[in-house]
């Protein structure tokens, strides 16, 4: 029974060996996960029958070190949960290595080929739409026109009332100040609207406007209280900008909501409208929540979906594959679908890779451990034998 006890011994330490081989080999691997040998002693009845490796354990909720990258379409995953891939065969197969990129055919793809899976956007907002591959719409979007102004400022209460009138936008000495805004037609034509304020009484501005140099049959008296808090106009006002030649006619709803009346130098802190020119497609990035975002020419990012994460009930039960990917089993459990930071998923880190969590120093500690004990083993065979050719010889 000794020799093949000792067979036993060297047979599952061969079995480590092959982990702790395949750890020292993945040390460089994005995303591996390092695994462990676990023996058992084997008895028939009472009678003892060495030992066997009895499973693997992976070390899946051991992080790897981030590497940072600076690639915009490269991204680890900080906690639980598996990036969601389909390979060509329709299969799911899940992974750590967040290297994606575009494919020829416009889709999200992992560098193995796989396509990456996640929810489309709906109306460009971070609600979640259908699951499936994630496509990219590499073409222009079309023009915005705008349709809102913000402007928030301090409107001087040191100003007096112009010795010039009546207001002429070509006189400065008829108004106090002035501010400038881009705005889009529907073709996406760029026009300038001209903010004319002029002190008109104690605490009243009345604000004239311009399109492109042109008078805008409106104006709007701002109101402000003792404390030169706005109180007037309660809402937004709405401009007729008229109709820019083949384009739609242009309206702005303008709001001056926080604008104030206070002493000391006339300030602008938001002069922002809506609305954007065409824009031609020039690449992805992905956000911090998932959101695998277009960028255009003209400035404009839009959401085209969200990456999905899943996680299992028991990720240590996964099926480890090629190409540094796990499939379920069935004591995995069914895949578990989120997003980001949301539930059990863990957080997006975009620009960066998960490493390996190979410990080098600890897997070459066990490898002389696994040394010693086959040496040990083979020892014992050895001793063995000699015992049974003397056995043999006395014979």
């Amino acid at each position: 029974m000794s020799f093949n006890i000792a067979l036993s011994g060297i047979n599952a330490i061969n079995t480590e060996l092959d982990a702790i081989s395949n750890n020292i080999a993945n040390a460089g691997t994005y995303g591996f996960k390092s695994s462990r040998a676990n023996f058992a002693a084997m008895y028939a009845g009472s009678q003892a029958m060495g030992t066997e490796a009895s499973s693997l354990t992976q070390s899946i909720d051991v992080g790897g070190g981030v590497l940072t990258t600076g690639r915009s379409l490269d991204a680890s995953l900080q906690g639980r949960g598996f990036f969601v891939t389909r390979d060509t065969s329709g299969a799911e197969v899940y992974t750590r290595v967040g290297i994606f990129s575009v494919d020829k055919e416009g889709y999200l793809s992992d560098s193995f080929g796989r396509r990456v899976q996640g929810y489309a956007a709906l109306d460009n907002s971070t609600a979640l739409g259908a699951f499936g591959d994630l496509r990219v719409p590499t073409g222009q979007i079309p023009a915005q026109a705008s349709t809102t102004l913000n402007y928030v400022g301090n409107l001087s209460a040191d100003w007096t009332v112009p010795t010039v009138a009546p207001f002429d936008p070509t006189d400065p000495q008829s108004f106090n100040g002035s501010m400038v805004s881009v705005v889009y037609d529907s073709l996406g034509v760029q026009h300038s609207v001209t903010q004319y304020f002029v002190k008109t009484g104690t605490n009243q501005v009345t604000v004239h406007y311009t399109t492109d140099g042109a008078a805008v049959p409106t104006t709007t008296v701002l109101d402000f209280n003792t404390n030169g808090q706005l109180t007037a106009p309660a809402g937004t006002v709405t401009l007729a900008l008229g109709t820019p030649t083949g384009a739609a006619p242009l309206d702005l709803d303008v709001s001056y909501a926080g604008t104030t009346q206070s002493a000391g130098e006339a300030t602008t802190t938001t002069n922002a409208s809506n609305g954007y020119a065409a824009g031609t497609y020039l690449g992805l990035q992905l956000a911090e929540d998932g959101g695998v975002m277009a960028q255009y020419s003209n400035g404009e990012k839009q959401r085209i979906g969200t990456l999905a994460v899943a996680t299992f009930p028991a990720e240590g039960a996964l099926i480890q594959v090629s190409d540094t990917a796990w499939t379920t089993s069935s004591a995995s459990g069914m895949p578990l679908y989120s997003t980001p930071g949301v539930g059990m998923a863990g957080g997006l880190t975009p620009g960066t890779l998960e490493q390996s969590n190979v410990d080098m120093t600890s897997q070459l500690v066990q490898l002389m451990n696994s040394q010693r004990n086959y040496q040990a083993n083979s020892k014992v065979i050895a001793a063995q034998n000699e015992m049974m050719q003397s056995l043999m010889q006395a014979i």
